[in-house]
């Protein structure tokens, strides 16, 4: 019997050591989906940053107020132009691919696409009085990170989660994530900077960033400086399709 539990344990070792080393080894590919090349009719800006290519989408170009809007891990800015493009027919908005997304080049990591946002911002805002910032899901990490070291008019988050740290946790419990994660997010520990006013949008079924996470960061925050809307029976993919989404964001953002 003791030579049978020995076995058995040492297979649950080797199971528990062989999946971590999997997830911790290819941890990327689980965070970042990267879309393909679509072409667009809108005009593309190529930033050089760090080695590598970032392209812009340019929608609604030559308005004096500006949205930057940092998408989902799987969304691609090509596909969601052209319904952003007539949601903000008075801002000029800026779509990043991210790192290895759509036609930029390079290998997607949290440290690199932080860095290629703030070029971006740097890189447009002499042309505007105002830029807002808006981010989904992933975007949320980039956003926040941005509104933390640049002046933002108006931050709206989009089923933002606290850190990436917290929703590896929920999924893989039983390993140490906050160790062996290279990508962290963590937006709950930025929020202390940003001077911008917030909006955040929660999905009422959402079951990818529960909302447990999403609280996290709506209560780092000052309740003053903080708008919350849940928009219900819908989840964390189909949020926009639902026929309030845009015009809550409208309202929000209004003059930039």
């Amino acid at each position: 019997m003791k030579k049978i539990i020995k076995n058995i344990s040492i297979l649950l070792l080797l199971g528990y050591v062989g999946m971590g080393l999997f997830l911790y080894l290819n941890q990327r590919d689980f965070l970042y989906f990267p879309t393909p090349d679509t072409p667009t009719a809108y005009k593309n800006m190529t930033l050089q940053n760090e080695g590598a290519s970032i392209n812009v989408i340019v929608l609604n170009e030559g308005y004096k107020n500006a949205i930057l809007y940092f998408g989902g891990n799987a969304e691609s800015m090509a596909q969601s132009s052209d319904y952003i493009a007539q949601q903000f027919p008075t801002f000029t908005v800026y779509l990043m691919d991210y790192r290895g997304y759509g036609g930029s080049t390079g290998e997607p990591t949290e440290k690199g696409l932080y860095s290629d946002a703030l070029k971006l911002y740097d890189t447009i805002k002499p042309k505007h009085n105002r830029i807002s910032i808006g981010g989904r899901s992933l975007g949320s990490g980039i956003a926040t990170y941005v509104a933390a070291y640049r002046e933002v008019s108006k931050l709206a988050l989009i089923t933002p989660f606290d850190s990436i740290v917290n929703v590896a946790h929920g999924r893989y419990p039983i390993y140490p994530v906050s160790f062996l994660l290279h990508d962290k997010y963590d937006s709950e520990s930025r929020i202390k900077k940003i001077k911008a006013k917030t909006f955040i949008v929660m999905a009422q079924n959402d079951r990818i960033v529960t909302k447990e996470r999403t609280q996290q960061l709506i209560d780092a925050f000052d309740p003053s400086q903080l708008e919350v809307k849940i928009i219900k029976n819908r989840g964390h993919i189909d949020i926009s399709s639902d026929a309030t989404y845009y015009k809550i964001m409208q309202d929000f953002i209004g003059e930039g």
